[in-house]
């Protein structure tokens, strides 16, 4: 009996360490709170630039990944281009900016 509660015992530890490593980041792979961190920053920032007059017309694409926002898409403007990483950088939660946007 001891053997068998010992090996249960054992055995639950097992799963709980393989359910830590699992839900683990890795350098190219979000763990699920950074996913969630992220999808909550990529929500902020198009909800900011949708708000923005000056930025609403333009098709301007929002992907987040460990924190990282990267913009893309195609502006009017050099000043449009630096009127939403201005935004993208007030958010909460954003480590840096990566700008792909084009200026038409």
């Amino acid at each position: 009996m001891k053997k068998r509660d010992g090996f249960v015992g054992y055995f639950v530890l097992v799963m709980i360490i393989f359910a830590f490593v699992a839900c683990a980041s890795t350098s190219k792979q979000e763990s699920t709170g950074e996913y969630i961190d992220d999808s909550v920053i990529t929500t902020k920032v198009k909800a900011l630039l949708a708000a923005d007059d000056f930025l609403k017309s333009f098709q301007i694409s929002v992907e987040t990944f460990k924190g990282t926002v990267q913009l893309s898409g195609v502006v009017g403007s050099q000043n449009a281009i630096d009127k939403a990483v201005q935004i993208a950088r007030s958010v909460s939660g954003v480590k840096s900016v990566k700008n792909s946007l084009i200026a038409n």
